[in-house]
């Protein structure tokens, strides 16, 4: 139910009793609508103005300690920045976190989903900050302000990295978040040096469930990651897409081909894990190039093709060394 709950102007009458509960609980008077109020009570201590991907200023807490995260990257940007959250919303195609996360995400309670937060839910987290992700719904964004300071993270044009930092600005990391970037740069040395000429190469990443084969193309950050290392792109890989991912049928299985391909599904098991092997068992997909080469790698569909992070870079850096290394 989130979606509905966001959707509905302004808080419902069980929500707004809530949320003016935990308030009083934190010691906060009025709020404005960059929750400064909040963010002065949750620090103990005098806030920090962020500007979020959005523009707007938002005071923070000098020193967040309940951090609700509802998108997979600002997930990943906090366990990356050692801050567990108190409040997650499930990845793509996920009941919880996604599962690369392991176990540091484990017992995490899920206030939200792709669709978007259960407002409910979030306001019974207690958060002292919110990281948004790319919400762009002013009335959603308005009912999350109402609860703490809310940054939205993520926006057209924005890069993993350029939340990642975001994150680290709003998380009061923004030293631990630039040392992390520089030591990604450092694996990014290392994998293309492991890998040799091969750098250069044709890589295709694509994901299969019940709805079929998706190609990723330019504006998500696995093409940003492919993109440090070298790597070409084959066919509209090469473009912007509309969405998170691009939809193509079997008689565009060209789409995916390139000199390398790795391609997952959401989940290790399920539907779409059954199903994507009985498309390993099509002709169209044995005729693909890179699968008659044998040069296919099987990823973890909820790290590789959905929203990424700080972490899943890193994590892709090691699946893609250990495929291609010489």
């Amino acid at each position: 139910m989130p979606s509905s709950r966001s959707a509905r102007p302004g808080l419902t009458a069980a929500v707004a009793l809530t949320a003016a509960t935990v308030l009083t609980l934190a010691g906060c008077g009025s709020e404005d609508s960059g929750g400064k109020a909040a963010a002065k009570a949750g620090g103990g201590s005098e806030g920090r103005t962020v500007t979020d991907a959005t523009g707007a200023e938002v005071e923070t807490p000098a020193q967040p300690k309940k951090v609700v995260t509802l998108s997979e990257n600002d997930l990943d940007s906090a366990l990356a920045l050692g801050v567990k959250p108190v409040g997650l919303s499930a990845g793509r195609g996920q009941k919880g976190a996604p599962e690369y996360l392991g176990d540091d995400a484990k017992g995490i309670p899920v206030v939200g989903a792709v669709t978007g937060p259960d407002i409910e839910k979030v306001v019974r987290a207690r958060p002292d900050l919110i990281l948004a992700g790319q919400i762009a719904d002013k009335q959603v964004l308005s009912q999350l302000r109402e609860i703490a300071p809310t940054v939205v993270t993520a926006g057209k044009g924005k890069t993993w990295k350029d939340s990642f930092t975001l994150a680290g600005e709003a998380l009061n990391k923004s030293d631990e978040a630039k040392s992390f970037l520089a030591d990604y740069d450092r694996r990014v040395d290392e994998v293309k040096e492991a890998i040799g000429d091969r750098a250069g190469s044709s890589v295709s990443v694509a994901r299969y469930s019940a709805r079929g084969t998706a190609v990723m193309q330019q504006g998500v950050f696995i093409s940003d990651v492919l993109k440090d290392l070298g790597f070409e792109r084959p066919g509209i890989q090469n473009d912007r897409g509309e969405g998170h991912s691009t939809p193509v049928g079997d008689e565009d299985i060209e789409q995916i081909d390139g000199d390398w391909l790795f391609i997952g599904t959401l989940a290790s098991t399920g539907k779409d894990a059954d199903l994507f092997e009985e498309l390993k068992k099509k002709p169209a997909y044995r005729q693909v190039g890179a699968v008659e080469k044998g040069n296919v790698t099987e990823i973890d569909g909820s790290m590789w093709t959905s929203v990424g992070g700080a972490r899943a870079s890193m994590k892709v850096l090691d699946d893609i060394e250990k495929a291609m290394a010489e």
